[in-house]
C-alpha cells in the first residue's frame, strides 16, 4: 500500500535503534518548511477564495453557510481532511497561530510574518461572524455524520451545512472561551499592522469571556449540539480550562487587572493546581501555565506563582535527566502520547518549550528539576529534537510534512487533496462516487504543501495509508503551534 521503505532496512534500522544520534544528523531548510508550514492553512480554507489564493487545486466552498439561521458563515477553516468547521478546534488553532506571531514575528521574515497574519485574519473574520449576535455562539457549521459518510470535495458539497447554535443561557464554556482567548490573542498580533481591527477583536472577546463565565458549563453537554460535536470535538476534559485561558489572554492582551483578579481568584475552583500535563484543542492546562508564568518570571507577579510552578513541573516531565520525567518517547526519540494524531502532541509541547525558554531566559533563570538544573538551552535542545524527527530524522527518514523534503506521506487522509480538483475535472463528483479515490493505492494527486499528518505510531513505524486517518489526516491544531517553533529555529539556524 505505500512506496516507503524495503523491509530489509526496518530491521537494520531496529538494530541501530538504540543509538538516536543517527537521526539527529540532517541539516533541515527551517525557512522553507516555515513557509510551507502557513501555506497549508490556504488549502483548508472555506468560503469565497482571493484572487491571490496560492493553494490553486482549491475553489470556492461552503458560500450558503449560515442560511438557516439567516446570517452569514461563510469562510474559517475545515479543521482536518473533512469539510466541517468544528468551532472548538478552530479557536484554538487561531490561539496558536496568533501565539506563534507575538512570541516570533519580529523575527519572521516580512513576508512570512504578513502571510500568517492573512492566515489568522481568515479565522478571526470568521470567529468575529461566531459570536456577532447577542447570547448566542455559533460553533459549527457542517453536519459531521453527514459528511463522514461522503468522500467529496469541498467545492461539490452537497451534504448538510447544518448551523449549531448554543443561546443563553445555555452553556458554552469551552468554545465561548478559547474564542475569547483566540480573539484577545489576536488583537495583540495585530495591534501594530492594523490597530482598529485588533480593538474590534479585543472588544468581541471581552464579549465571548462574558457568554463563557456568565453560562459555565460544556457545550456538548447541551442536547442539540452532543449529537454533532461528539465524539469528535466533544469537551472530554471539562471547560474549566477554557474559562482561566481566556482570561489570562484577556489579561495579556488588555493587561486589564479584572483579569489578573480573575486568575487569582479562580485558580483553585476552576482546577489550575490539577497540574494536568496536557495542551491541546481540549486540554489548556500546560499552556495555562506556560502563559502565566511570564507574568511571574517577567513581571514579579508572585500572587500567580502557583501557575508557575505547574509550568515548572510540566518541564521537568520533558527531561529525560529529571527524576521526574514520565513523558514517553518513541525508541526514534518523538514524544508520544497514545489515542492517535500524535503530532498533535509533539507540535504543541516543542511550541511550550521554546515560550518558556524564552521567559526564563529574558529573567535569567532556570528550572530546578529535582536532581538537575534545566536552563533554556536545554529546554530548546529538546524542541529542536522534536522538530528535526518531524522533518525528517527519524527511523522512516521520512518527512511528516507534506512537501518538504523529497520523501513525505503521499496518501494523506484529506478529501480535498486525495480527488482531482476541479480545475482538471470540473463535473461534479458525488457522495459516493470520491470512494474510488479514497481507496485508490495511487498518491494524491493535489499536494496538500505543508501539512503536518497525525504521525507514527509508538514504534516508529509509519504507513502512507489514506485509510488510517489517525496517522495520515493533517490538522490545522497540529501545524498552528508549529509556525512559531519553525519560526524560532529559522531565525536561529545554527542552533544546537
Amino acid at each position: 500500500m505505500n512506496n516507503l521503505l524495503p523491509t530489509h532496512y526496518f530491521l537494520l534500522l531496529a538494530a541501530l535503534l538504540t543509538q538516536p544520534s543517527l537521526f539527529q544528523s540532517s541539516y533541515h531548510e527551517y525557512q522553507e518548511a516555515l513557509s510551507k508550514s502557513i501555506l497549508f492553512f490556504e488549502g483548508q480554507r472555506s468560503g469565497y477564495l482571493p484572487q491571490d489564493q496560492r493553494v490553486t487545486w482549491r475553489a470556492n466552498s461552503g458560500l450558503s453557510d449560515g442560511w438557516s439561521y439567516n446570517t452569514d458563515l461563510t469562510g474559517g477553516y475545515y479543521d482536518a481532511g473533512d469539510n466541517v468547521k468544528f468551532g472548538f478546534p478552530m479557536a484554538f488553532t487561531t490561539t496558536m497561530l496568533s501565539w506563534s506571531v507575538i512570541e516570533y514575528g519580529d523575527s519572521m521574515p516580512p513576508n512570512e510574518l504578513r502571510n500568517s497574519l492573512v492566515a489568522i485574519r481568515w479565522a478571526t473574520d470568521y470567529l468575529l461572524k461566531t459570536v456577532s449576535q447577542p447570547d448566542r455562539i455559533f460553533v459549527q457549521v457542517g453536519d459531521p455524520y453527514g459528511d463522514h459518510n461522503c468522500w467529496e470535495r469541498p467545492e461539490d458539497m452537497d451534504t448538510p451545512r447544518t448551523v449549531y447554535a448554543v443561546d443563553a443561557p445555555n452553556p458554552a464554556s469551552d468554545v465561548a472561551g478559547e474564542t475569547a482567548a483566540a480573539l484577545a490573542a489576536s488583537s495583540m498580533a495585530f495591534r501594530s499592522s492594523d490597530p482598529g481591527y485588533a480593538e474590534t477583536l479585543l472588544r468581541n472577546a471581552i464579549k465571548a469571556f462574558q457568554f463563557a463565565d456568565s453560562y459555565r458549563g460544556a457545550y456538548s453537554d447541551n442536547s442539540n449540539i452532543r449529537d454533532g460535536a461528539c465524539p469528535f470535538y466533544c469537551d472530554f476534559d471539562g471547560y474549566q480550562d477554557e474559562l482561566l485561558w481566556g482570561a489570562a489572554w484577556l489579561r495579556r492582551a488588555s493587561s486589564d487587572d479584572t483579569y489578573l483578579s480573575y486568575l487569582q481568584n479562580n485558580g483553585k475552583t476552576l482546577g489550575a493546581d490539577d497540574n494536568i500535563n496536557e495542551f491541546g484543542w481540549d486540554n489548556k492546562h500546560a499552556g495555562l501555565n506556560v502563559l502565566v508564568s511570564k507574568e511571574v518570571l517577567e513581571g514579579n507577579m508572585y500572587s500567580l506563582q502557583s501557575y508557575k510552578a505547574s509550568a515548572d513541573s510540566f518541564m521537568c516531565t520533558l527531561i529525560p535527566e529529571s527524576s521526574s520525567s514520565h513523558i514517553e518517547y518513541t525508541p526514534g526519540g518523538l514524544i508520544y502520547k497514545p489515542g492517535g494524531s500524535n503530532l498533535q502532541h509533539a507540535t504543541t509541547i516543542s511550541f511550550l518549550l521554546l515560550a518558556y525558554a524564552n521567559y526564563l531566559e529574558r529573567s535569567s533563570q532556570f528550572v530546578s528539576c529535582g536532581n538537575v538544573n534545566v536552563g533554556p538551552q536545554s529546554l530548546r535542545q529538546q524542541a529542536k529534537r522534536q522538530v528535526d524527527y518531524i522533518l525528517g530524522d527519524n527511523p522512516m527518514g521520512l518527512s511528516y510534512m507534506v512537501g518538504y523534503s523529497d520523501r513525505y506521506p503521499q496518501r494523506i487522509h484529506h478529501r480535498g487533496s486525495s480527488l482531482p480538483s476541479v480545475k482538471d475535472h470540473p463535473e461534479f463528483i458525488a457522495c459516493k462516487e470520491g470512494s474510488i479515490y479514497f481507496n485508490s493505492s495511487n498518491p494524491n494527486p493535489n499536494v496538500l504543501v505543508g501539512a503536518i499528518v497525525g504521525g507514527p505510531s509508538h514504534d516508529d513505524s509509519y504507513d502512507d495509508n489514506r485509510d488510517d486517518f489517525r496517522k495520515s489526516e493533517p490538522t490545522t491544531y497540529i501545524n498552528a503551534p508549529f509556525v512559531g517553533v519553525l519560526a524560532y529555529f529559522a531565525a536561529n539556524p545554527n542552533f544546537s
